[in-house]
C-alpha cells in the first residue's frame, strides 16, 4: 500500500496513545520513509497546552520503542519540530503529509505557504480521530486529566470525584 517515497507526520506525541498509533500506522502504510516531526520542549511551551507534557527525550524514547515493536524504526526519522512547519517549507523530499481530521486545516495552510514559495503541494491524507469507549476522541488532555487511559478506556466519569 506504500504510495510515496517520503511522508511526514508531526505532533507532540505525549502519552503515546491509540490515536497517535493510528496516525503513525497510516504514515507507515502510506510512505516508504516517514519523517516524524516531534515538538520540542520550547515549541510545546509556545502551544500553551492545558496540561503538563513529558520532556522531549522521554517522548522520543516512547516513539522509538513503538517504532521498534512495529518494525518501523529503520524507516523512520524523528526530527525536532520547533514550529508548525518544520522542514515542510523547504525543498525537503516530502511528498505527503499525514494528519488527523482535527489538524487537516493546518495541512491545507502548509500547502498555501508552500505555493507562496513555489514548492509543489503535498498530498494530504487525513484519518478520523480515534474514539474512546464513550465515543469522544482519545486525547492526551483526557489522559492527563485521568478521564481515560491510552487505549480510550474510561477511568472515571468527568466531573465526579
Amino acid at each position: 500500500m506504500v504510495k510515496f517515497k517520503t511522508v511526514a507526520v508531526g505532533g507532540t506525541f505525549d502519552q503515546l496513545h491509540r490515536g497517535h498509533k493510528a496516525l503513525l500506522k497510516k504514515a507507515f502504510e502510506t510512505g516508504e520513509k516517514v519523517l516524524i516531526g516531534l515538538c520540542t520542549n520550547e515549541f510545546v511551551k509556545k502551544m500553551k497546552k492545558p496540561h503538563a507534557v513529558a520532556p522531549y527525550d522521554q517522548r522520543v524514547e516512547d516513539l522509538r520503542i513503538f517504532l521498534l515493536i512495529n518494525g518501523w524504526l529503520d524507516r523512520a526519522e524523528i526530527v525536532p519540530l520547533n514550529n508548525a512547519y518544520g522542514v515542510l517549507l523547504s525543498k525537503a523530499p516530502v511528498e505527503a503529509l499525514i494528519v488527523s481530521r482535527e489538524t487537516q486545516p493546518m495541512a491545507t495552510h502548509i500547502n498555501i505557504r508552500r505555493k507562496e514559495r513555489s514548492l509543489p503541494p503535498l498530498k494530504i491524507a487525513a484519518i478520523n480521530m480515534i474514539p474512546s469507549e464513550n465515543k469522544a476522541p482519545i486525547s492526551t488532555t483526557r489522559i492527563r486529566d485521568g478521564e481515560i487511559d491510552r487505549d480510550g478506556h474510561i477511568l472515571m466519569k468527568k466531573g465526579n470525584t
